[in-house]
């Protein structure tokens, strides 16, 4: 975050609303009435004009220029025309949005209406990502989708007549009642789709989706019986690399793929921890600080006293040794980041009631994030990059996890960058854990 030329924004704006709820979604989204969506694109508005002195009051830097636009969902397609037109007005209105901005928009198959895709046209959005999921019509309606795969075709067909030629289609592998079989029927029709882009996701099984709820009670309700077991998910998994590499859409990051050129440019700002702005229900921002920080305190004492505030649970000499790494190895150009998440109440979020959840990073916080978001990537972790940034005393215990990972057939380091391998791309979680403190802090006093 140096240099005169201030780093370009991107923007997020998180659209809850469904047709229907899919059972294994874990958004904070779902099935609202109609009559919320002008009140909704109205807070959004609102938020996006106080964006700015938001950021100033905070501290934080809200850089002018934008060049990514990302509407998620939900569906974001369900809202009407003249709402989509009011709400992009507000957003060229408030950022500077670059001519060849990226600006994507999600949709669900077979909810992409005449009116609506023309709306799209005209505000700008140059690439879609369709939320398929599966092109066999029996999977995708078991979850809760509403298509099949004729329909999915459909919409590809009416973009690119429309001259969105950027797209993107999404598919989960683990579905209930998927079937290796089934999987490769959803490949094939991906492929043969022609789109530049795809994402492939394992099925998640946490307790914020009905699906992943049922899973871990041992119930069967929304066929929890049919999903497939967690070996084969993975073989799905692997086969999916293969078949994409094969049709020339490339892994750049473990769930995504494109061809050459075709990235999402909004989502690697992610991974690349460049700046975003999210903006409505329970969507994240990260912003770095409006001005350098200062060292800190080179009394260890008072820096451990203040890391163990924040930080139960860590052992002394993981303390001491965090707060020995960042006096060291802070330089002028460090910046904390800011990093916010809005609530996920609706009610609260159209009433102007919901707190936002705000934390400062601190070096030690930063550090774990370059490498659990830069191992995502296929490209991985640029070891020169990450030691000129925070400095060579982190660098000590990271490089003996990554020896230790790499001997396990976890990582791989060819001396300039650390990558995950093929086995490490299917406990990814796993290894990203090894670089949370107090692990990367454990350096000698």
């Amino acid at each position: 975050m140096s240099g005169d030329v201030a780093p370009a924004l991107g923007v997020y704006i998180s659209v809850p609303f469904c047709r229907s709820k899919c059972t294994y979604c874990n958004f904070a989204s779902g099935v609202y009435p109609a009559a919320d969506h002008a009140r909704y694109v109205e807070r959004l508005i609102e938020d996006l004009a106080a964006a700015r002195a938001w950021a100033a009051e905070t501290g934080a830097e809200l850089p002018p220029r934008a060049d990514t636009v990302y509407l998620g969902g939900g569906t974001p397609t369900l809202l009407e025309p003249d709402l989509l037109a009011r709400l992009f007005a507000a957003i060229r209105a408030d950022f500077n949005l670059q001519g060849r901005a990226e600006i994507t928009v999600e949709c669900a198959p077979g909810q992409l209406a005449e009116e609506t895709l023309g709306a799209l046209v005209r505000v700008g959005v140059n690439r879609v990502s369709l939320g398929v999921q599966s092109f066999v019509e029996n999977e995708a309606r078991t979850s809760g989708r509403l298509h099949n795969r004729a329909i999915v075709e459909t919409d590809l067909r009416r973009l690119r007549a429309a001259g969105i030629t950027n797209l993107s289609v999404d598919l989960i592998a683990g579905m209930a009642g998927q079937t290796v079989a089934s999987w490769e029927e959803s490949l094939q029709a991906l492929i043969e789709s022609g789109v530049p882009h795809a994402s492939i996701y394992m099925l998640e099984v946490d307790e914020d989706s009905r699906l992943g709820r049922e899973l871990l009670a041992g119930g069967a309700r929304y066929h929890a019986a049919l999903v497939p077991a967690e070996d084969t998910i993975a073989q799905m998994y692997e086969r999916a690399i293969d078949r994409l590499e094969e049709a020339g859409l490339r892994q750049y990051e473990i769930s995504n793929f494109s061809r050459p050129g075709f990235e999402s440019q909004h989502n690697l700002r992610y991974w690349q921890r460049r700046p975003y702005l999210g903006v409505g229900l329970d969507a994240s921002s990260m912003l770095p600080s409006g001005r350098a920080v200062p060292p800190f305190s080179q009394d260890s004492k008072k820096q451990v006293l203040r890391l163990r505030s924040e930080r139960k649970g860590w052992s002394t000499e993981a303390l001491h040794a965090a707060a020995l790494w960042t006096n060291e190895s802070r330089t002028a150009e460090t910046r904390r980041m800011l990093r916010t998440t809005t609530t996920d109440d609706l009610r609260q979020y159209l009433a102007g009631t919901g707190e936002l959840e705000t934390a400062w990073l601190d070096p030690v916080q930063q550090f774990e994030e370059a490498w659990f978001l830069g191992l995502r990537m296929n490209a991985g972790v640029n070891v020169a990059a990450l030691e000129h940034e925070f400095g060579p005393q982190p660098m000590v215990a990271a490089m003996a996890t990554v020896d230790r990972l790499a001997a396990d057939g976890l990582l791989a380091f060819d001396g300039r960058r650390v990558r995950l391998t093929a086995r490490g791309r299917l406990i990814s979680n796993n290894v990203f854990q090894e670089f949370l403190a107090p692990q990367t802090a454990r350096l000698e006093a």
